[in-house]
């Protein structure tokens, strides 16, 4: 048995339906692709939130470690200070001059300015044979000390518990020396709380840098998925420009087939229609009526019955007015 053959539609619609399939599975791979961008879009998004308040965290703590750092600064300057007016004090108590000890703390040289102020003032106070020359001498030395204190005076803001009793050094070294320990031991307290607030930031740096990896890997992750997304896509783009070309051809040949078939049935009609339904037929009968000049009704011709008629038709020719004309029987 012969097999039927193919026709050129059966072909195209073959092609298309294979095409339209094939669009529908790369639309659900453009769309998995999609999905897959979105959900690594909202993690990574999530994830650099979490990484953000863990920053903001982390800030405040090490913002908390520079302060106490910075209080431990403050005690060590400050036992160092008490240790360098120890040292003076020393000095000072054996009898060493200012320039073999370097030049003097400002505690120091504020003490020994007070003191001489406090001299002189008792002085003028309780010596009643001083001379009016000597009186102002020393109102002009007071004056100068007065002044010279002012100006220590604003740079003893950070050591103001720091005080000299320059007529008892013994006891002063021995108050220094424990102001020392004082300022030494907060020094120490400081810097282990320091290490404390570390200690607690630590592990907050090894989760910062895992959040930000994870963070690297979404973001990857999302772009990776985009960038498939876009290839299936313009795939499709291609794909689809195909399938529209095969559905113009189909459309035109089912309209050239529909114009056949409307052509053929017009052209059936016309065969089957009579000469009173044929307008055409009508108007050509007719023109040979008028050349001839003779009418033929019911099947009759003019040579079996000629009619006086007739011949007055014939005899008129062309010149014979249209319209019905009734003979005689």
């Amino acid at each position: 048995m012969s097999e039927e053959p193919t026709s050129p539609d059966d072909d195209l619609r073959t092609r298309l339906h294979a095409m339209e399939t094939k669009l529908k599975r790369m639309r659900e791979s453009r769309n998995g692709h999609n999905e897959n961008a979105r959900r690594a879009a909202d993690s990574r998004n999530a994830v650099q939130e979490q990484g953000k308040v863990l920053r903001e965290a982390i800030d405040l703590l090490k913002e908390k470690q520079k302060e106490i750092r910075d209080r431990a600064r403050l005690h060590k300057a400050r036992r160092d200070e008490i240790q360098n007016h120890i040292r003076e004090l020393i000095s000072k108590k054996r009898g060493r001059r200012d320039d073999e000890r370097g030049a003097k703390s400002i505690v120091i040289e504020l003490s020994e300015t007070e003191a001489e102020i406090e001299k002189i003032e008792t002085r003028l106070e309780t010596d009643g044979s001083l001379k009016l020359e000597d009186e102002n001498k020393l109102l002009k030395h007071l004056k100068k000390l007065i002044g010279k204190r002012n100006e220590l005076l604003p740079s003893m803001e950070d050591y103001q518990t720091i005080t000299i009793d320059l007529g008892d050094m013994d006891e002063s070294i021995s108050r220094l020396k424990a102001e020392a320990d004082s300022e030494h031991q907060a020094m120490i307290d400081s810097h282990k709380e320091a290490d404390e607030v570390w200690e607690e930031i630590k592990p907050m740096f090894e989760e910062r840098d895992f959040l930000r990896a994870e963070g690297d890997r979404l973001h990857n992750a999302f772009v990776e998925s985009r960038k498939s997304a876009d290839e299936v896509h313009s795939e499709m783009k291609v794909l689809l420009d195909q399938v529209n070309e095969i559905r113009d051809t189909m459309k035109a040949q089912r309209e050239e087939r529909e114009k056949t078939i409307r052509d053929h049935n017009e052209s059936v009609r016309d065969a089957l229609r009579g000469p009173s339904e044929n307008e055409e037929l009508a108007k050509s009968l007719e023109g040979m009526f008028l050349e001839s000049g003779s009418l033929t009704l019911g099947g009759t011709g003019s040579e079996d019955n000629p009619s006086p008629t007739s011949e007055k038709v014939s005899s008129k020719g062309k010149r014979r007015r249209l319209g019905t004309t009734r003979g005689r029987i």
